[in-house]
């Protein structure tokens, strides 16, 4: 049989894949998609959607606590894990239905397999029917990452966990160890201690949430700590001893070693891309640490061979996946196209308090060279945030001090993963602090301490 010839083939359907797919079939390209496992990939199935919603519920249960706060009153509060669970599985499905939907709609071709690319040019997918060979002068690879193991630490779903074992969790666990304070680590975290589980968290780096600016970092802390949290700092699990029902962890801190028991860990400790048999070695890709060398336009320096998404290297965030598919496929269509700027793109964290940011930390400012001028507005001093009953949180900005550049943004307290991109329009647009502090905020709103918070750099706060 004769192989089936199209303008792109995507190998990897999770959000850099499919949206790389239907842009270029908006764009008029022939385009197929392969995927090995599931439409959606890991985004849709087992990462940012259905974590959401595990999350939507234990925020729901934990306003419902605060009933009397608000005049209210709610008799038997409790939970069903499986009915929450539930929930969260039912909607990953439907996303994961809509995205068939718009693949559809957008004729793309999709075939579910394993792919390799035996050579330039060329894909061969193993499907339930056999072998498919595919061709076509542009292959993009969107193929994402998994969960790292450490030595010792694997999970085995029952005593030890992943994301995906956290997200079907065969009980509610009562004392948990969560091992990495990163984004995922937190979260789930965050998630079962609303529910009612002793929860420790330990971070090898010298505070959690490692990456955010560092006065987020100890407000965050000090959030979780409230919350009933134990949070183990510069602390590393050196071993897991698992019996029956329990897990003795043997961790260290301050160059001693204790033993902690524990009946559930959770092991968050960073992911790995999945480059593994697709034949990128023997095609000249370069591989370093588990994700594709690329250039800023996403091509891996073999010709028409671009990686998107995780498996490209950091920011490991689906919304820079899917930028990254709809900058390739308008590259391939010959379209002028704009590369991404990881500086510019927003992270965000959906524990209780949120945390969202874009840019650079004051930190990392100031070590770039940077003469800053910092701005923060606290939750307290909002009108909106005392209404809603969420006093607690921060805006802090971070600004070039002699041109007004808008350098970074950070944010804990409600719904800051929301405004975040108030600040990244700014950064995109190259606002200064100027147009930021003309800009009309409406009251009341949360927003507004995002105007505060700029005020605030340049002395001219009102609120506070």
């Amino acid at each position: 049989m004769a192989a089936q010839s199209f303008d792109l083939i995507v190998i990897g359907a999770g959000p850099g894949g499919y949206v790389a797919a239907i842009r270029a079939a908006q764009l008029g390209l022939k385009t197929a998609v392969v995927e090995r496992e599931h439409l959606g990939g890991i985004c849709l199935n087992w990462g940012c959607i259905p974590t959401k919603a595990l999350l939507r519920s234990s925020e729901v249960f934990h306003l419902m606590e605060r009933a009397k706060d608000f005049g209210l009153s709610a008799d038997k509060i409790g939970y069903d894990l499986d009915a929450v669970v539930k929930r969260s599985r039912g909607v990953a499905k439907q996303l994961t239905s809509g995205v068939g939907h718009l693949l559809k709609k957008n004729k793309v071709t999709v075939i579910m397999g394993e792919a390799t690319i035996p050579a330039k040019g060329k894909v061969s997918v193993k499907t339930d029917k056999g072998n498919e060979e595919l061709t076509a002068k542009n292959i993009i690879v969107a193929t994402g990452a998994r969960a790292r193991e450490l030595p010792g630490l694997e999970a085995d779903g029952d005593l030890v966990w992943t994301y995906k074992h956290a997200l079907t969790p065969p009980r509610m666990p009562k004392k948990l160890l969560v091992i990495g304070s990163g984004a995922i680590g937190i979260e789930f975290a965050s998630f079962y201690n609303t529910l009612g589980a002793d929860t420790t968290v330990v971070e090898v780096m010298d505070r959690v949430l490692p990456v955010e600016d560092a006065e987020i970092s100890a407000f965050a802390k000090k959030a979780f700590t409230k919350q009933g949290m134990t949070i183990m700092e510069k602390a590393m699990v050196k071993q897991l001893d698992r019996a029956k029902g329990k897990v003795t962890a043997h961790i260290e801190t301050g160059g001693k070693v204790e033993k902690h028991e524990f009946d559930t860990v959770i092991s968050a400790v960073g992911i790995v891309g999945n480059v593994e048999n697709l034949g990128l070695e023997t095609l000249g890709v370069k591989i370093d640490r588990t994700h594709v060398v690329t250039d800023e336009y996403c091509r891996t320096g073999v010709e028409g061979l671009y990686a998107i998404g995780d498996i490209a290297g950091a920011p490991w965030l689906a919304h820079k996946a899917s930028h990254e598919g709809v900058m390739v496929a308008e590259l391939i269509a010959g379209q002028h196209a704009h590369p991404v700027k990881p500086e510019s793109i927003a992270g965000c964290t959906y524990c209780q308090p949120q945390v969202a940011s874009v840019g650079y930390t004051e930190a990392k400012a100031k070590e770039l060279g940077y003469e800053v001028k910092v701005g923060k507005f606290p939750f307290i001093g909002n009108g909106k945030a005392i209404a809603l009953g969420e006093p607690e949180g921060l805006i802090k900005t971070v600004f070039d001090a002699k041109t007004g550049e808008l350098l970074g943004a950070h944010m804990i307290g409600a719904e800051v993963t929301e405004l975040i991109q108030g600040y990244v329009v700014g950064r995109q647009l190259e606002t200064t602090e100027e147009d930021l502090m003309n800009t009309v905020f409406p009251h009341p709103t949360l927003s507004e301490m995002m105007h505060e918070s700029v005020l605030d750099a340049y002395g001219r706060v009102i609120h506070m």
